[in-house]
């Protein structure tokens, strides 16, 4: 469980996270608005590249806004950007691998495990040797998501993970996403601006417009939600 109390971010005159509230329980929530809502910032909050100006953040009983960035992805925490952050020039494994050595103090035959693990369970069943740069576009998102679940991850925050991707490549990508709570145990927030993706992956999900929680619940209620459209469509929504 993540607990947010009272959440701010101030960049000079601008805020783009105004005092926002709210519980992600286990399992995988959403977290979706327009551009410019606050939820990248709200990603570089957790994970320690944007330090708030009020508020808190507790994640299973942990400050984390007392870590240091390295020290939260010791703890746990994982996330994909939505640019690939993968290297082309290296192999699928030492991209993975990379992420794991500075997440964990693992023996060597432990991280090699563990490597190969995490590109099992993403479903990239090519030789981890190969090069990333050579690999289709939807082969290098999986890449990415094998770089967040590798080792023991506690919170993964997912930024887009499918934008892109034609529909056959973003249900993979859905599949992988859906089993991570269970087989991993990890808690994940959803970043999409598709919907279709949110609605499979996402029990709850919650809403931002301009720093401000307009939103949170069951999915397909939120989805439904007059003010939700409205901030989607900048028009009055009108009821049915």
């Amino acid at each position: 469980m993540i607990e947010i109390k009272d959440l701010t971010v101030r960049f000079g005159g601008v805020t783009p996270l105004d005092h926002m509230t709210i519980t992600f329980d286990e399992g995988t929530n959403g977290l979706i608005g327009p551009n410019g809502a606050g939820k990248t910032t709200f990603f570089n909050v957790l994970s320690g590249f944007v330090r708030p100006a009020e508020g808190s953040v507790t994640a299973f009983g942990e400050n984390l806004l007392t870590m240091a960035h390295f020290r939260r992805a010791r703890w746990g925490v994982r996330r994909t950007f939505q640019t690939e952050q993968a290297i082309e020039e290296l192999s699928i494994f030492d991209n993975v691998g990379m992420v794991h050595e500075h997440s964990s103090k693992d023996s060597i035959g432990a991280r090699t495990e563990a490597v190969l693990s995490a590109i099992e369970f993403v479903g990239l069943t090519g030789n981890p040797q190969t090069r990333v740069g050579t690999l289709g576009a939807g082969d290098r998102r999986l890449v990415e998501l094998a770089r967040a679940v590798v080792g023991q991850p506690r919170v993964i925050l997912l930024d887009e993970p499918a934008a892109g991707l034609p529909d056959e490549e973003s249900e993979r990508t859905s599949e992988v996403i859906q089993k991570i709570p269970a087989e991993l145990g990890a808690l994940v927030i959803l970043v999409d601006h598709d919907m279709s993706l949110v609605s499979a992956c996402c029990s709850k999900t919650a809403v931002l417009d301009f720093g401000k929680l307009i939103a949170s619940g069951d999915t397909a209620d939120v989805l439904r939600n007059n003010e939700v459209k409205k901030a989607y469509l900048g028009v009055e929504a009108v009821a049915v």
